[in-house]
């Protein structure tokens, strides 16, 4: 008899359980994560392929282990089809995500104790900016600039006055929870006014960049880092781009510098995805994204909502729940209840601490993805209304839960076959 491989149900009853169980809630309710997205079924296969087999130190046509002509061929498709969609001269896709892509950066271009600057965490910035329970905060010396506070937008005023004092090596221009455009070409004249190296993490919005619905930091910054999945629609990874001046700083910083062999199981589901990218369709999906975000920005200011900046450029939003006077927390879970996952977020000058903050952090890439619109982002601010005048009324938010049940039937979800 030959030998028969189980089945993951067979093998592990528990593991498929929850993974059917994962189905479910990512086809039943609205994910309004804006960090959050869904994979073809394209992508899902590549990233759950045989190439999670092999091991692969180094880079194509260099590497430690000797079978790698499959691996080689994917690894160069996946940096090429980047390169091409971004339009950018080097490219690196062996980081295992978006943080381990900007350590790689600290470690081309600086050294433990030099100063750094990024947008502080509480302004909308991300933990590796340099913020002080980070690596990237115990390592160097981070100078984080912020908001103004009239208008919570990036104060390039305090950068330029920043930059000037402290002499940063590097400037972080880049976002986890700021909805307005960034002003790249700003930030380029003060680094170059004070010798920097400006870096530009665009995990959030690389999928706006590369559908044009964001301006491009490529041929500006010196360095770009992104996480692929989010806007992009990719597997769970990380790429670097970088000017081809940069590239064997980069190169070296990523392996062996932090790393041992790539994913590439990942690599493959990246090439797939910048695949897709490249399509007249990913561009009407970009703009959607866009579309949809501006639309549920509005709907939600019409009924009484305090958004930071008073709305959005891109694809995501930022509730201050404190005029409603329910913590951004309490709503969330609620909200979570009802069938709309989103996730509670600190706003600009916050009186609250950061586990129980003030603020609701709202997206639109994964709805998009569904193939919902204008209308169905109105029909989501009025949900979102109802649950957070009566957080703790159960009747109300079961009804609610039961609503979005069916109206996610008439969309489904990429990838999933429940």
């Amino acid at each position: 008899m030959p030998h028969q491989d189980p089945t993951l149900a067979e093998r592990d009853p528990e593991i498929h359980r929850l993974l059917r169980e994962e189905a479910v809630l990512e086809t039943e309710k609205l994910r309004l994560i804006p960090s959050e997205n869904y994979v073809s079924r394209a992508v899902l296969e590549a990233t759950g392929s045989i190439l999670t087999n092999k091991y692969s130190e180094g880079y194509a046509g260099k590497r430690y282990y000797e079978g790698q002509q499959v691996i080689d061929q994917v690894e160069e498709l996946a940096c090429k089809r980047l390169r091409d969609l971004f339009g950018a001269e080097h490219v690196n896709v062996q980081p295992y995500s978006g943080s381990p892509a900007n350590l790689a950066v600290y470690l081309a271009f600086c050294a433990p104790g030099d100063p750094i600057m990024g947008l502080g965490l509480p302004f909308g910035g991300h933990l590796t900016h340099g913020w002080n329970v980070s690596i990237t905060g115990k390592y160097f010396k981070s100078i984080p600039y912020g908001l103004r506070k009239t208008d919570h937008r990036i104060d390039l005023d305090e950068v330029r006055r920043l930059a000037r004092e402290h002499k940063p090596k590097l400037i972080w221009c880049g976002i986890s929870a700021y909805p307005r455009t960034l002003e790249f070409d700003k930030f380029r004249e003060i680094a170059d006014e004070v010798g920097a190296k400006l870096c530009v993490d665009m995990a959030h919005i690389a999928g706006l960049v590369a559908g044009g619905e964001h301006p491009t930091p490529v041929g500006i910054a010196d360095v770009i880092t992104s996480t692929t999945h989010k806007t992009l629609r990719g597997p769970r990874g990380g790429i670097i781009l970088s000017k081809q001046e940069h590239a064997k700083d980069i190169d070296r910083a990523v392996f062996p510098g932090l790393q041992g062999g790539p994913h590439n199981h990942t690599t493959a589901g990246i090439a797939v995805a910048a695949k897709e990218a490249a399509t007249p369709e990913f561009k009407v999906y970009a703009r959607q994204v866009v579309a949809n975000a501006k639309a549920l920005a509005e709907a939600l200011v019409s009924r009484g909502f305090s958004l930071v900046t008073g709305g959005t450029d891109n694809h995501l939003m930022l509730i201050d729940l404190g005029p409603r006077g329910v913590p951004g927390k309490v709503a969330a879970k609620a909200l979570d209840r009802a069938g709309i996952t989103a996730n509670y977020n600190a706003v600009p000058f916050d009186p609250r601490k950061p586990f129980d903050p003030s603020g609701l952090r709202l997206g639109t890439p994964a709805i998009t993805s569904r193939g919902m619109r204008e209308p169905e982002m109105v029909k989501t601010a009025a949900w979102i209304d109802e649950v957070v005048k009566a957080p703790e009324d159960e009747k109300t938010i079961a009804r609610v839960a039961g609503e979005i049940r069916e109206l996610c039937q008439g969309f489904p979800a990429p990838g999933i076959a429940v």
